[in-house]
Order: structure tokens, then C-alpha cells, then sequence
């Protein structure tokens, strides 16, 4: 379980659920300045960031999909409890070969690991994304396939010497200097660095929320 984390103010703060224009604020609930980036790139900006202290341990037998489908919707319900009245998004992406969820890389035998294993094939990234205002929640889950070339030791010890894999479910980031070994991508490119814009945007528009 993550450790409990303060909320981040991004604009002013009013009542419960309410920003200067008394319109419905929106939260989101992750402490990802990767999502965060991609809210702002679509023109959202969240009036909090506000990280949802929750277990992301997988469940026994528990398929990628359904992990990141599930963690997305605990996200936003855990936060959107503190907050009523309130927009709240969460999403998690999960980086699968075959029904093997990889973890996130803390450390460089782990990201070693995910990279032994993502090299030279093709592997899926799961992203769910969950809107929630009290007891309402929508979700939507997205599928991207990633064909990752053959990593040489020389290539590995590389990325491992950047840094990059830090934190990063799967042990890389495709927005980074990894980008150079990757094929080909079947699906969202924003889903795989952590947020599917389009749906993401459809869920937004859709329950009424809107930039002002």
C-alpha cells in the first residue's frame, strides 16, 4: 500500500466539491505528473490532484484488464468519498505479457526483469479510467499492443544506467529514450504512457463537466 499523500491544490479551494465559479470541481486521483500533463495537453486542468492511498496489489488469478479496470475504479470511489459532489478521475495501466501483470520497476533487478521479458515480442498495456461523483461511476478500459525489438545486453545496461524505468509499470517509458526501441504500437499511445485521451475525454464531456 502506498503511503498516504497530502492533496495538491491546483486552483483555490471552496467547499466540498466546488471551485470560485460554483461549478463542480474536478479531482484527480493520482500523483502522476505524466497524467496530469495529459489532462492539460486536451486543455483540462484539475482543480486538485489528490492520490488515492489504496492496495495495488494484484488479486490471485486476477487478469491485467481486470486489475487496471478495478484499481481505476477504486481510485476515483476512494477519493470521490472525500470529496462530495466532485468530479473525481482515476485511471491505472497495467503492463501485461500474456496474464502476467509486470510490476513497477523500484529498483534496477526488477526493471532487468521486465525487460528480459519484453524483449523481442509484443506485449499489451491496460489502461482504465474511471469517473466518479459520489456514487456514480463510469469506466472505460483500453487496450494497446507494444512490439518491443530485441534488447542487446549493451542496450539494456543503457537504458538501466538513465534512470527511466523508475517507478514505470513494466520497467520502461515510452515517451522517453525507450521510444527508440519500440516497433510498432496497435492502440493509444496515450494510454500507454497513462492516460487514453479520447476516452478520457468522452467520460469528462459526458457527465457534464466542463472548462471554464
Amino acid at each position: 500500500m502506498t503511503s498516504p499523500k497530502a492533496a495538491s491544490p491546483i486552483a483555490s479551494s471552496k467547499p466540498a466539491g466546488e471551485t470560485e465559479s460554483a461549478r463542480p470541481c474536478l479531482i484527480l486521483a493520482s500523483a502522476s505528473p505524466r497524467r496530469l500533463a495529459l489532462l492539460r495537453q486536451i486543455g483540462v486542468a484539475p482543480d486538485e490532484t489528490v492520490p488515492a492511498d489504496i492496495d495495488e496489489t494484484p488479486l490471485k488469478n486476477e487478469l491485467p484488464r481486470d486489475y487496471a479496470k478495478r484499481l481505476a475504479i477504486e481510485k476515483a470511489a476512494y477519493v470521490a468519498n472525500q470529496r462530495p459532489g466532485a468530479f473525481v478521475l482515476g485511471a491505472d495501466t497495467a503492463v501485461a505479457c500474456g496474464r502476467r501483470i509486470l510490476p513497477k520497476a523500484e529498483d534496477a533487478e526488477t526493471a532487468r526483469a521486465c525487460l528480459a521479458l519484453l524483449s523481442g515480442r509484443s506485449h499489451r498495456v491496460w489502461t482504465g479510467v474511471a469517473l466518479a461523483r459520489d456514487d456514480v461511476i463510469s469506466v472505460r478500459i483500453v487496450e494497446t499492443r507494444v512490439k518491443v525489438r530485441r534488447l542487446s545486453a549493451a542496450a539494456t545496461d543503457a537504458y538501466i544506467a538513465s534512470g527511466e524505468w523508475e517507478g514505470k509499470a513494466g520497467g520502461y517509458a515510452i515517451q522517453g529514450v525507450f521510444a527508440a526501441h519500440v516497433i510498432s504500437i496497435i492502440g493509444s499511445y496515450s494510454s500507454v504512457v497513462g492516460l487514453p485521451l479520447y476516452e478520457t475525454s468522452n467520460l469528462i464531456e459526458g457527465a457534464g463537466w466542463r472548462a471554464q
